[in-house]
């Protein structure tokens, strides 16, 4: 089951997701260009 992300912006402009547990808490926050490189590479 892939994770769902939300997108956030950063105060500099940079697009980032938030990727939340099951009771709607912060796991992990990690900008656009990281969790695209990662999917990539999974794929």
């Amino acid at each position: 089951m892939p994770t769902h992300r939300t997108t956030h912006r950063s105060s500099a402009g940079k697009k980032l997701y938030a990727v939340r547990d099951a009771e709607g808490r912060f796991l992990d926050i990690q900008t656009y260009e990281r969790a695209h490189r990662a999917d990539l590479s999974r794929a």
